[in-house]
């Protein structure tokens, strides 16, 4: 089994990313999908800012995104397109919601844009290796 494991990561070592980032997404969405926080986001949030009347649909479109990009990255497919998706969510939580706070998430700050920005050059780095295999 561990050459098995061996084998694998030295054909696609990017499975490490790729769990890492569909766990982030996972842990960014369902939980506000059973706590209200989903529809909290949308209703109190969106809709305030100018997006109503379709800040709730936003809202979840934006977390059954993470929950279907999730499942993409493990699987390993589509992950160009799974890029694309999040990275756009991404840039549009730090214009609306990150980048006002300044650039840390603690310490020197709180709720900044570094957290996004990590996320970002991630999805970007299996986006470019994703097309040099194609």
């Amino acid at each position: 089994m561990i050459d098995t494991i061996k084998n694998y990561l030295r054909h696609d070592a990017t499975i490490v990313l790729r769990i890492t980032l569909a766990a982030i997404l996972i842990m960014h969405s369902i939980p506000g999908m059973l706590d209200g926080g989903v529809n909290l986001f949308g209703n109190e949030y969106l809709n305030k800012v100018g997006f109503a009347p379709f800040g709730l649909a936003i809202a979840w479109a934006i977390k059954l995104s993470h929950v279907a990009c999730a499942i993409l990255l493990l699987l390993n497919r589509y992950i160009v397109v799974t890029g694309v998706v999040t990275i756009f969510i991404l840039v549009a939580g730090i214009v609306m919601v990150h980048y006002p706070e300044g650039w840390y998430v603690v310490g020197g700050g709180r709720n900044g844009v570094e957290f996004n920005v990590l996320l970002i050059a991630v999805f970007l780095y299996l986006i470019i290796v994703h097309r040099r295999v194609r």
